[in-house]
């Protein structure tokens, strides 16, 4: 008979969950625990249920693909085995119980980082205790290559693929560096690079990280969610998991993989206005649009926020966030929601100082002022600048950049343009609909039939820009 301190920690678990979502977890623990629809389920009562690690690691293995990477499946049951029930002795069982199951699912999908933080312990190691840097590292490092795999798996990238992104694998240990340098240990500071690594944590330090990187419960919520199909459809999804990928609109069938790779693309959307977080839509590509200052103008200007993203000849990858529409004017413009960013080889945000607003500026065919588009800094010192002389730009922030705080970007602080992205981010301004877009022969019918009859073929029709569909998400 269940101790009553067990029942009533039970049930205080149990009613964190609406009715529907209750009924789901109990299916999920059914179906692991072999019990559903068999005799076994009436004598439920009498045969305790369990579920054991192959139990979780078999449950899709009618599939070809897992949908969670063996270690992290490895890593939830760890974290499950964890929780101890009053009355039992705990950890040395192999089972883990309904209490368990369901106390596990409430404290990392509904709890706070107290409830959170020892489950996440014995995640990052069975023997819980203080946490070397590797470990949590290694930690980080899978609980982002799961979510990057389940979301694929699920078909939930909304328009992303590995085909159409730069591979994830350096994305992967990029992100999770840029999230362990918020590791800070009780004096303040925060160890670095192969410090890091060999530093001890205590939980109170884990705990405090936790909180303050909400993209760890984020991706565990994720990975639990989609990962073992539980809760993933359910309305309490709060908009940081809804938008956890924008929609990808602009380049399906169009032959060009991005510069940006998944984790890259869900670490800079987060740092987004809320509002903009749900769509990216591709503005303008140097391999599609070709390697023209004028062509990167058309299809930038008044088109609403968005990212631009350059390589340049060393494979560093960096870029910046215009929070307003891109116009060619001999002034600064944007406000302070604008971020320069980089990518590779590191993963970092760098948001306004305060210092001055030279946010953004874009100019063309002038005399007196610079030419080119700039983000931060000053003139002839830009924290990101591309020079009208199209291919020529610099990163010059010595030591950094007065607007954004951003370091050097470019490998070399005068740098040569290899390829260059912009998206347009949230949904487009009014201004930018299709009005100064059409052709007098999508206007006036008549004189596309005339045309027609004179035998004439359309021959602006290849020239234009592809009207954007809207795209399916898979």
């Amino acid at each position: 008979k269940m101790g009553n301190a067990e029942s009533n920690a039970y049930q205080n678990h149990l009613s964190r969950f609406l009715p529907e979502e209750q009924s789901d977890i109990d299916g999920l623990f059914d179906t692991l625990s072999g019990s559903s629809g068999s005799a076994g389920a009436k004598n439920a009562k009498a045969a305790k249920k369990t579920v054991t690690l192959a139990a979780l690691q078999a449950r899709e293995s009618a599939h070809t693909r897992e949908p969670l990477p063996e270690q992290m499946t490895a890593r939830l049951y760890n974290g499950m085995k964890s929780i101890d029930l009053p009355g039992k002795s705990s950890g040395l069982s192999e089972q883990i119980a309904k209490e368990q199951f369901v106390i596990f699912m409430s404290n990392l999908l509904k709890g706070n980082a107290d409830e959170k933080i020892s489950i996440i312990m014995r995640m990052i190691a069975k023997t819980g205790g203080p946490l070397k840097g590797k470990q949590i590292q290694e930690f980080t490092e899978d609980l982002i290559t799961s979510v990057v795999h389940v979301l694929s798996y699920r078909k939930e990238l909304k328009g992303w693929t590995s085909e159409n992104t730069r591979d994830s694998s350096s994305g992967v240990k990029a992100l999770a560096s840029e999230l362990l340098s918020e590791l800070k240990l009780p004096d303040g500071t925060k160890p670095r690079g192969s410090q890091l690594l060999e530093t001890s944590f205590d939980q109170g330090v884990i705990e405090d990280w936790v909180y303050r990187v909400p993209q760890i419960s984020v991706f565990l919520s994720v990975v639990i969610r989609q990962g073992l199909h539980v809760l993933h459809s359910l309305p309490d999804q709060t908009n940081d998991i809804l938008n956890l990928v924008p929609h990808c609109k602009g380049i399906k069938g169009r032959g060009v993989v991005s510069l940006f790779d998944i984790p890259a693309i869900i670490y800079i959307n987060s740092h987004l206005p809320a509002e903009m977080q749900h769509k990216w839509q591709l503005l303008f590509s140097s391999r599609l649009h070709g390697e023209s200052f004028s062509q990167l103008c058309a299809h930038v200007v008044s088109k609403g926020p968005c990212i631009v993203i350059i390589r340049d000849l060393d494979g560093f990858l960096f870029g910046g966030f215009a929070s307003h529409s891109w116009e060619v004017k001999p002034q600064f413009q944007g406000d302070n929601r604008c971020f320069l960013f980089s990518v590779f080889p590191t993963l970092a945000v760098y948001t306004y100082t305060g210092y001055n607003d030279h946010y953004m500026y874009l100019n063309h065919g002038q005399q007196t002022m610079p030419n080119g588009l700039g983000m931060g800094g000053q003139h002839g010192y830009f924290g990101l600048w591309i020079d009208s002389d199209y291919g020529k730009g610099h990163s010059k922030a010595k030591p950094r950049c007065t607007t954004y705080n951003s370091p050097q970007l470019s490998a070399k602080e005068d740098f040569t343009l290899d390829a260059m992205e912009v998206w347009a981010v949230g949904d487009a301004p009014e201004s930018a609909g299709r009005k100064g877009k059409k052709s007098i022969l999508d206007v006036d019918p008549q004189a596309q039939a005339l045309l027609e009859m004179a035998g004439k073929s359309r021959q602006s029709e290849g020239l234009r820009e592809p009207v954007e569909e809207d795209e399916g998400d898979d």
